[in-house]
């Protein structure tokens, strides 16, 4: 959990106050020097960009017939989304891209590998 912005004001004006150094502070309000040494830089959190949470199951359909070699964070970016999410609509339409040893290159390489039989 991220602590608010005006418990690290608070923090660092202690540690400004007390001329504790960043050890000693972070020992004292029972947190991490890494976040404290982090606050010093930049104090306000990190704006987390909005990002759609759904995603519309017949347009990524559609996506994907229009686009059957597209890969996943090419779609992500056109729908505005997580790699991670792309990922998980596409299982769940039960969509996948697994090769399959039957192609013609999967094949001749399975062919190949098999011992040779004589007639």
């Amino acid at each position: 959990m991220s602590h608010s912005v005006d418990f690290r004001r608070h923090v660092l004006n202690v540690r400004e106050k007390e001329k504790w150094s960043i050890r000693e502070t972070a020992k004292r309000f029972h947190i991490g020097a890494t976040s404290i040494t982090r606050w010093l830089k930049r104090i306000e959190k990190n704006p987390s960009s909005p990002r759609q949470r759904k995603i519309d199951k017949a347009a990524l359909l559609k996506d994907v017939e229009r686009y059957p070699d597209a890969y996943q964070h090419e779609r992500a970016k056109r729908f505005g989304v997580c790699t991670k999410a792309i990922w998980s609509a596409l299982k769940r339409l039960g969509v996948t891209y697994k090769k399959n040893p039957q192609s013609s290159q999967g094949q001749r390489r399975y062919e190949a590998s098999l011992p040779k039989q004589d007639s």
